[in-house]
């Protein structure tokens, strides 16, 4: 095991040494050693737990995520203990002032986001040849600003007054390629599923809920990465940053959201996920318990190559930014007057 998913009512987790036991309604249900647990997930409002349930979790490593009981969004998260790594950070602020070298980092994460962009949209059009003129269309839209961004150079003297004017054409065209790529995704959903475009807070139709909630899966992994690797998930050099928001994990995620995408659709083309799993209010689109028990098995069966690239990439980042700060640490044979 994985992903540990708490969603039912009236459950109480408890830990017995290094196991976690679950009781509904009062009787124990099952039990799961900690050490097989990587992320826990609750969803259910009426779940019960203390303290030492998450200190017990976060001793070993484990992320827990408490999710919103209607809505695809994460309300809090609980991590292990903080790396150490002192230089990755005073590094990583540095950076985070260094305009050139922010465009340098967010042009090859947009370049990689059109490439998968196309992918999908030439997946698509083959498997719905009764949708090519919209998927054509979208595909032309995002191939020429993806030409034009190969054809753009973004060398280590650029003035900065010119590296902000790239980074603002960059959004620009990661915009302008959105709207295209999801007006092709819409061509190729059912229409009764009422998709005509990315929505959000609340998602108003099936396949917006399931973008919403893998997307915020594959962020909450985003920032473990970071916080594994000694990086500061606040400070981001493409999304910067801004009171509340993870912007390192949102630059990360970008080039891996046309991942989540297809793989949605293919939830919803196969049927795993169907009409029935969802259901309206108030103009809110709302996943069901059924639903989120498919979507949450889904996810952790198919998700381990997102989870290794991000690991792979805050690793490397991290190292990268770890040379650059060390000279700016205390000597090690320095006394630390907190002793």
């Amino acid at each position: 095991m994985s992903s540990l998913l708490l969603d039912r009512a009236d459950l109480e987790v408890r830990t017995e040494g290094q196991t976690l036991v679950l009781y509904e309604n009062g009787q124990r249900r099952g039990h799961v050693p900690l050490a097989l647990v990587d992320r826990c997930i609750i969803q259910g409002q009426s779940t019960k737990l203390d303290s030492g349930v998450l200190l017990k979790l976060a001793d070993v490593g484990a992320t827990t995520v408490l999710m919103s009981p209607r809505q695809p969004r994460r309300v809090a998260l609980v991590l292990g203990p903080q790396h150490n790594e002192a230089s990755v950070r005073i590094a990583q602020a540095q950076r985070v002032m260094d305009g050139v070298a922010c465009v340098q980092w967010a042009a090859p994460l947009v370049k990689a986001k059109l490439r998968r962009q196309l992918h999908n949209l030439r997946h698509w059009q083959a498997h719905r040849p009764d949708a090519r003129k919209p998927v054509s269309d979208a595909i032309d839209t995002v191939q020429a600003i993806a030409y034009d961004l190969r054809q753009t150079s973004f060398p280590n003297d650029l003035p900065l007054a010119e590296a902000q004017r790239l980074m603002d054409r960059l959004r620009g065209q990661e915009g302008a390629a959105a709207r295209a790529y999801f007006g092709g995704l819409a061509a190729v959903c059912p229409p009764s599923l009422n998709f005509t475009g990315r929505n959000r807070r609340p998602p108003r139709d099936p396949v917006n809920v399931c973008l919403s909630l893998g997307y915020t899966l594959l962020h909450t992994q985003a920032v473990a990465a970071c916080q594994m690797a000694g990086l500061d998930p606040l400070l981001g050099f493409y999304h910067r940053p801004a009171f509340g928001r993870e912007s390192l994990a949102s630059d990360l995620i970008e080039p891996l959201r046309p991942v989540v995408d297809l793989w949605a659709w293919e939830l919803i083309r196969s049927r795993t996920l169907r009409e029935d799993h969802f259901s309206l209010d108030k103009g809110a689109c709302l996943l069901g318990k059924a639903g989120r028990a498919v979507f949450y098995a889904s996810w952790e069966r198919d998700s381990h190559p997102q989870r290794r690239w991000l690991r792979q990439h805050t690793r490397l980042l991290a190292r990268q930014l770890r040379e650059q700060g060390l000279p700016w640490l205390a000597p090690a044979d320095e006394e630390d007057d907190a002793s």
